[in-house]
């Protein structure tokens, strides 16, 4: 199995509009993020996004996407979910499907119902098969796929296990029974959005305090924003202590990750 980060920003992207700041104007290709998103490549095959920010098309054209199996969507904010008109010549011959949570799927419903309603085709629309997801996991080829409840400020939203790779973006909070389904993993994405506390991500602080606790075999920090450098942020990392290689995930960037008999 294999995992690809399309894009590892916050919100804004880096570099951020109007800003000029060292880690906008780096030199840095890795301090470039895109919106955050993932693919995940199963050893049959398979080809699993994770999120469909506004850069989708462009990371689908960077990371030579041409099928898609499945979209598993982390919760419906914008920088996670508008560039989802982009699989319309993924989804030509048949609806993909797409799953997220019950108040998400209500939300995409309704912030792309021209998808789901009536009406001329012009110049095409979206053939979104969209499905609920609840506690259990999700098949896709031999690719189990466990949703992780996650607290996103006061916000319930979705982190994903996929074998051995966790992907938990957008966070401030592990509920002790989650943290139950990311016992034993090789690869853990968590969220750190900066140094300083956030009321809905985790600080690079509290990933690495939680990535102590769950002791994978690799951490990678994804959602980074502004305040945060690639080459800062390793030896931050470097400087932790941690008993397991652990530093910042970058656009572009690719993890093999050993495969595992399917459960």
């Amino acid at each position: 199995m294999r995992i690809t980060f399309l894009g590892t920003g916050t919100s804004h992207g880096i570099p951020v509009l109007g800003c000029s700041c060292s880690v906008c104007s780096s030199p840095d290709p890795r301090d470039t993020r895109w919106r955050s998103s993932a693919l995940v490549e199963g050893d049959q095959g398979e080809v699993l996004l994770l999120d469909a920010g506004p850069e989708f098309r462009l990371q689908a054209l960077r990371a030579c996407i041409t099928r898609l199996d499945a979209v598993f969507i982390t919760h419906a904010h914008a920088d996670h979910v508008h560039g989802l008109d982009d699989i319309r010549p993924l989804s030509r011959k048949s609806a993909l499907p797409v799953h997220a949570g019950r108040a998400d799927c209500e939300e995409l419903r309704a912030r792309f119902s021209y998808a789901f309603g009536g009406g001329q085709e012009g110049g095409g629309k979206p053939r979104i098969g969209l499905s609920e997801l609840g506690t259990l996991p999700v098949r896709v080829g031999g690719l189990r796929v466990q949703p992780v409840p996650l607290l996103h400020g006061e916000r319930p939203v979705l982190g994903y296990r996929i074998g051995g790779l966790a992907y938990l973006t957008d966070c401030s909070a592990v509920p002790p029974a989650s943290m139950e389904l990311l016992a034993g993993l090789d690869l853990l994405v968590v969220d750190a959005l900066r140094e300083r506390p956030h009321p809905t991500h985790l600080s690079v602080g509290q990933a690495l305090e939680l990535a102590a606790r769950l002791s994978p075999g690799r951490l990678l920090l994804t959602h980074l924003c502004h305040d945060l450098s690639h080459a800062g942020l390793e030896l931050r990392c470097a400087s932790a202590g941690l008993p397991f290689p652990a530093g910042p995930a970058h656009d572009g960037l690719r993890v093999e990750l050993p495969g595992r008999p399917a459960a």
